[in-house]
């Protein structure tokens, strides 16, 4: 989940991350699914991803198409937490 750092552009940037970061599924493998809304639980955006395996997200973290959505989410986030866990 993050918080942007423009809050004029919360809609603007939020879309764009949700277009890029679900845009990951079907290149990255492991990747099953991206869910990406905006406005939840006192975040601007929050990304809920669905890997094949632990393994799967060791490949998604380091993957060069995620690398590069990583640069434009990184470039307008003020604030990130995470959470990972087994299903």
């Amino acid at each position: 989940m993050w918080n942007l750092t423009d809050k004029d552009k919360v809609a603007e940037n939020g879309a764009i991350m949700k277009q890029k970061l679900e845009a990951l599924v079907g290149v990255v493998p492991g990747l099953k699914s991206a869910w990406v809304h905006k406005s939840f639980a006192g975040y601007d955006v929050v990304l809920i991803t669905e890997l094949e395996s632990r393994e799967a997200l060791a490949v998604y973290q380091e993957h060069p198409a995620h690398m590069e959505v990583k640069k434009f989410v990184h470039s307008v986030i003020s604030e990130r937490v995470f959470c990972d866990f087994d299903m």
